[in-house]
């Protein structure tokens, strides 16, 4: 056999088959895995660095989750016509492969590690993002590179009140929660989920639902460890040197104490120079060539001060209870020509919140391996250098900054209204003006008030919450204690970030990043607990007070919408040859207009009257002429027999010469040249569907004209009776 070190192992996953094959593909990497679930196939390559990169004091992990158009049988709707950079679900995907495998690599470790999952074929009812985590975890488990996995990860929905694992197309399309489970064998390692409003049991219970279907694939690929896995290559450890480390932590760590003793980020940052260039005064001659090293120490230092303050003391930096939610506060209307603003406040965190609104054509287009072809609600999170004092250029959104926004976007999705109650396109932009813990949650508080004050009839408030974790020397199954509301430096120091946004019913978003392998089900019942009762103080007492309900009216700058259906056979006709129509009726107006394949128009603009007018026209066109209905229309030709008259974009009539006046008209060109604006009535549309009209009519009907007494009905002269037949009938 060419392939002989090829092995395959199969199992069962949710009802459907799942595949891992190894020894065929990618032979140079330090592990491959040709994952299958269904007929989804995602090849996982891992590889490392020989040696340690030089002058880091982290981990240098990259994660791609690369999207591959043929995987679905499209091709890139680009100009060069091939994958450009990943887009958002790539982005978000990628991070919710990196969140759980990173904290199970060795802290010391400084190796360079890249994980690539490519998705090759897609099968609709087989998620590639789950099959891509299991993918991934099985090379890094098979390789040889230091890790302390496997994992797993699972999909979990809620339809019909029933949890489902992994649920396939048709059930996504009506699930109430979305959720993805990473696990250990023992531990849930890391949650995302999205949920129309779910109760905090219902929550727990899926969660744990989620972890026991992990625990399968664990051993699974524990027995692909057994019989394939390599062993791990040694590694030069990037840890300090014990000695030095005490010595430095002797000499400092009481001013570091009062350093960090203050809720003031600049404070703390200021106190804390001096002390670092005193160690580098005292030290970089003794310990030669270790200087590098020394901003590292300070660094554990600092993260020991903190953690013991909270575990041994229950201190906080900040002289709060560990309970405790720094001040807060929350505005809106702070910008004057915006459609909706909104500033949230905690601490020294603070997020301005700014929705725009717009008509259904700024919807974004989505080019991605799904069915989700358009976006209505978009959030963005902006997160610049100034916000935490540093100076940097800007160069775009980040993946982080990508990851805060999507968290935002999906906390609020559930609560905003639907396109037939709100027909509108949406866009929040979060701008971060002031960073110290957890301002993906300040995003959703300042986005909640932003799209109340924008007269967003969303069906309830929603509010964000982080809790913190500090564990014992045992990790998590010693001794624990949670925090509510982490600021900057707990977040840093400590072992979790778990972030619960919702409503007063339940959860909309979770979001959760660990230091520690995993939680157990203790800590994420506590985590619940706190940022519920959290979550629904900062309603009650701070944003309801401010607005307690969506506006009725919207902004004045807003662009008003109408919405009005037509018969879908009409909609060439009001779209016109190369859409001519409707740009004139665009350009005529001054809107812009809106078609769906089932016939709904949506009808945009700032002037209310020009978007009546638009309505009008569009209803023009798409409704078939009526006998005695009456019109506006415009002279496009004259004829010795009359002239012909446009009522519509497509649609024109004859007025006959006869039915031009009242009185008797010689010549067409004494009533109406071509251009003119003239009011007609219908009083005819023949077999052949050929329109008459009278502007006789319409001056009779409509403005009470009087036909000349020697004119009949048809614009003829009546004969006239000679005077002797006159006498006579007088005699």
């Amino acid at each position: 056999m060419f392939f002989k070190d090829f092995k395959i192992w199969e199992t069962e996953l949710a009802g459907r088959k799942l595949t891992l094959e190894t020894g065929k593909m990618a032979g140079l990497a330090n592990a491959a895995i040709m994952a299958r679930y269904g007929d989804t196939n995602v090849l996982c390559t891992v590889t490392a660095s020989a040696k340690p990169r030089e002058g880091v004091d982290f981990f240098p992990l990259s994660v791609d989750y690369e999207e591959k158009m043929y995987s679905v049988g499209r091709i890139p709707g680009s100009f060069l016509r091939r994958e450009g950079r990943a887009g958002e679900k790539a982005i978000l995907t990628s991070r919710c492969i990196d969140r759980p495998i990173r904290p199970l690599f060795p802290k010391d470790l400084r190796n360079d590690c890249s994980v690539v999952a490519t998705v090759m074929s897609v099968d609709p009812d087989c998620s590639p993002e789950i099959t891509a985590a299991i993918g991934v975890s099985a090379a890094l488990a098979i390789s040889d590179i230091p890790w302390a996995g496997p994992i797993s990860s699972v999909n979990v929905g809620l339809v019909d009140g029933e949890i489902v694992i992994n649920p396939n197309l048709e059930q996504r399309a009506k699930t109430d929660l979305n959720l993805t489970v990473a696990s250990t064998a023992d531990l849930v390692a890391m949650i995302e989920a999205g949920g129309n409003e779910i109760d905090d049991d219902t929550m727990f219970n899926a969660i744990m639902a989620g972890h026991e279907e992990n625990k399968k694939i664990v051993q699974f690929i524990n027995g692909i460890v057994e019989e394939v896995g390599k062993p791990k290559f040694a590694y030069e450890s990037s840890d300090p040197d014990p000695e030095i480390m005490a010595e430095i932590e002797e000499f400092c760590i009481e001013d570091v104490k009062k350093a960090l003793d203050t809720d003031d980020k600049l404070v703390r940052d200021e106190a804390l120079l001096p002390i670092y260039e005193a160690v580098h005064e005292k030290f970089d001659e003794r310990f030669e060539g270790c200087e590098a090293k020394l901003d590292e120490i300070m660094y554990l230092v600092q993260k020991h001060v903190v953690r013991a303050w909270l575990k041994d003391e229950h201190k906080r930096v900040d002289g709060r209870g560990i309970d405790e939610i720094r001040p807060l506060n929350a505005e809106i209307d702070l910008l004057a020509r915006t459609h909706g603003s909104g500033m949230f406040t905690r601490g020294q965190t603070q997020v301005l919140s700014v929705t725009t609104l717009g008509p259904m054509t700024d919807a974004q287009m989505l080019d991605g391996l799904d069915e989700q072809t358009e976006k209505r609600y978009i959030h963005h999170y902006n997160f610049p250098s100034y916000s935490v004092g540093e100076t940097k250029p800007s160069r775009g959104p980040g993946r982080r900054e990508i990851g805060h926004g999507a968290l935002a976007e999906k906390a609020l999705l559930p609560v905003i209204p639907s396109v037939d109650e709100f027909p509108y396109a949406i866009r929040v932009v979060s701008e971060v003006l002031s960073s110290n813990g957890s301002t993906s949650q300040g995003s959703v508080c300042g986005s909640t008030l932003s799209l109340m004050a924008a007269g967003v009839p969303i069906k309830a408030p929603v509010a964000g919450i982080s809790c913190g974790l500090i564990t014992g020397d045992e990790g998590v199954y010693g001794d624990f204690m949670t925090m509510v509301d982490i600021q900057g430096l707990e977040d840093f120091y400590g072992d979790m970030d778990f972030k619960v946004a919702g409503t007063k019913k339940g959860i909309t978003a979770i979001q959760m990043d660990l230091k520690v392998h995993g939680l157990t089900p203790e800590i994420i019942k506590e985590a619940f607990a706190k940022t519920h009762k959290a979550r629904n103080y900062i309603l009650d007492e701070i944003m309801l007070p401010v607005i307690s309900e969506p506006r009725a009216e919207l902004s004045p700058y807003a662009p008003k919408m109408y919405t009005l259906q037509i018969n879908p056979e009409k909609i060439g006709d009001v779209i016109g040859k190369g859409g001519k129509v409707i740009q004139e009726i665009q350009n005529d107006y001054d809107v812009k207009i809106s078609i769906e394949e089932d016939g709904r128009v949506y009808i945009s603009g700032i002037d209310a009257e020009k978007c009546e007018g638009a309505v009008n026209m569009v209803n023009l066109i798409a409704t078939d002429p009526e006998v005695g209905a009456y019109y506006n229309g415009i002279v496009t030709r004259l004829m010795s027999f009359g002239a012909f008259v446009e009522i519509a974009p497509g649609k024109e009539g004859l007025v006959h010469i006869s039915r031009l006046d009242t009185k008797r008209t010689e010549k067409v060109e004494d009533v109406v040249n071509v251009g003119d604006p003239i009011q007609v009535k219908c009083i005819e549309i023949d077999d052949q569907g050929r329109i008459n009209l009278s502007r006789r009519d319409y001056l009779i009907d409509i403005e009470g004209a009087v036909p000349e007494n020697n004119i009949d009905e048809e614009g003829e002269r009546k004969p006239r009776r000679n005077n002797a037949h006159n006498r006579r009938d007088k005699r």
